[in-house]
């Protein structure tokens, strides 16, 4: 009973948390738009601060820790196995994640002959800084690769999903890519928190046009149907049919645009526990030793964006 006290007790904190953070942006959007504009784009940068909590008191069995400062940050790296000389998988977590969520994965593929390198984004787990973009995930992710060579693999989740794809199109060198329940659109996502949070449409416009002109590239440079058909390498989408914080549609979209990819379909797992779930993992070694997982997505014109 107590611990289901202290879990109504913390939905209530958090729903009344943003119901006024709600009525902020409402007022301000109308007297202050600017100071919305900045206040909502701080948040939208700002990596949830249970990340770094949740990291310093994961078990990570096994893991060798390093630490190299990349971008004037710390970023803190963790591999199993010695990729120098074995084939390896390089790992992207997601927004507000960190490196244990390949925890799970690491038996399987050690078992299946692979190391295995992961890393905390900046403003994630045990790395330094407080910000975070989708471009600075690309960029980092794309230092790690280099720093270790070719990779024989690269899995990435959510908007280590849209990172890594952006990564490939780059020139991460990786042999394949599996991209777990991976954001597609970083335009859509800006609009989805600025519903979130209250913030007019016009307004979160604005703060698009800000961050483009400040990081000098475009949004749409990350649209997963302008970067899925110039990578020309196998991938596995994995995505699940009932993903309420990215939408199947967005994977789904990935599949449809990557010419060598298949798309694998899930119910039930939601957008953090396909991550984790032993049967996806299964899947997804099998892909990594050449066999066909997942279906082939066919285009049509019925579905946004047109034919692939």
């Amino acid at each position: 009973m107590g611990h289901l006290l202290k879990r109504i007790s913390t939905i209530v904190r958090n729903a009344a948390t943003l119901g006024a953070l709600r009525l902020t942006f409402r007022f301000e959007s109308l007297l202050a738009p600017d100071a919305a504009i900045r206040r909502a784009g701080r948040i939208f940068c700002t990596p949830f601060a249970s990340s770094r909590s949740r990291a310093l008191h994961a078990r990570l069995d096994g893991a060798c820790e390093t630490t190299l400062v990349i971008g004037g940050l710390p970023i803190e790296i963790y591999t199993w196995g010695d990729p120098s000389i074995q084939p390896y998988v390089l790992f992207a977590h997601g927004w507000y994640s960190h490196c244990t969520r390949i925890q799970s994965w690491v038996a399987p593929l050690r078992d299946a002959g692979y190391a295995l390198v992961a890393f905390d984004q900046a403003g994630h787990g045990k790395s330094g800084g407080r910000l975070a973009t989708l471009p600075g995930f690309t960029d980092l992710l794309m230092d790690i690769g280099r720093r270790h060579g070719p990779a024989a693999a690269v899995i990435g989740h959510s908007l280590g999903g849209a990172a890594t794809a952006a990564a490939l199109v780059r020139g991460l060198d990786a042999q394949r890519a599996i991209l777990i329940a991976p954001a597609a659109d970083p335009v859509d996502a800006a609009f989805r928190f600025a519903r979130f949070v209250g913030l007019p449409g016009y307004l979160c416009r604005r703060m698009i046009a800000g961050f483009e002109q400040r990081i000098g590239i475009p949004f749409a440079d990350f649209q997963a149907h302008r970067n899925a058909p110039r990578i020309a390498r196998p991938a596995l989408i994995v995505h699940d049919v009932g993903d309420r914080e990215v939408p199947w549609a967005e994977g789904e979209r990935y599949a449809r645009f990557w010419a060598d990819s298949r798309l694998m379909s899930t119910q039930g797992l939601g957008h953090n526990r396909i991550a984790d779930d032993a049967g996806v993992i299964t899947a997804c070694v099998r892909f990594l030793s050449g066999e066909a997982v997942g279906e082939r997505v066919v285009s049509s014109r019925n579905l946004p964006y047109g034919f692939a």
